[in-house]
């Protein structure tokens, strides 16, 4: 069927999350296959109503950037919801485990004096990646008639996540290895904490990964 063929190409051409990609490439054939079945009514038999129904959709070349733009929007949408989400849960559970399970208060003296400024950075560093995917929600959506270039805010936003992240996780190592303060955090908490980060971290370097890759498109 010349739909079939139509629908595989336009599918092929574009690049972005299974779910949306599927409903966008979905609607496209369905739509197809309206117009197919009205020119049939009219009288057309069924090979020359597909070719008028492809003939009056267009080009495949012509209709995939308006597509691509729907589906790097979604990319980055969800992104941005799972940062704007995700970092202030990791950074509130951590500051609870802390709280609950504290460190020697003496070893604390003889910390260096960056300790402070350098624990600041990275409270700030991650709760400014969360808020930047916050930001590019809302342009993505309300925001969308202001944007005149989403393709680029999404790609800064995959960027800045795969350039945070690795910094992030610096930074929480030299602070950790900065002041020899043994903490009463027990293993069970410790695991679970650390395996939520973990998954967290490698949601979100999944999404910005996708995010650059969708677009290049």
């Amino acid at each position: 069927m010349l739909i079939d063929d139509y629908v595989a190409e336009l599918d092929r051409a574009v690049c972005g999350p299974p779910g949306p990609k599927h409903d966008l490439v979905v609607e496209a054939r369905d739509s197809l296959l309206d117009t197919a079945e009205a020119f049939e009514a009219e009288g057309l038999d069924r090979a020359e109503a597909e070719r008028r129904a492809v003939e009056e959709f267009g080009e495949v070349a012509e209709i995939a950037p308006g597509f691509q733009l729907e589906l790097t929007a979604a990319s980055g949408r969800r992104l941005g919801m799972l940062l704007f989400v995700s970092v202030p849960i990791t950074v509130a559970m951590w500051s609870m485990l802390w709280r609950l399970y504290p460190a020697d208060a003496s070893a604390w003296l003889d910390r260096p004096d960056w300790y402070g400024p350098l624990s600041r950075l990275l409270d700030v560093l991650q709760l400014g990646t969360g808020l930047y995917g916050g930001l590019v929600v809302f342009a993505l959506s309300r925001g969308a008639r202001w944007i005149r270039r989403p393709r680029l805010a999404v790609r800064s936003m995959g960027i800045m996540v795969w350039t945070a992240l690795p910094l992030t996780g610096v930074l929480a190592m030299v602070l950790s290895f900065a002041v020899d303060a043994p903490n009463s955090l027990e293993s069970l908490p410790a695991l679970l904490a650390n395996l939520v980060t973990s998954a967290m971290w490698g949601l979100q370097l999944y999404g910005a990964a996708r995010c650059v890759r969708v677009t290049r498109a």
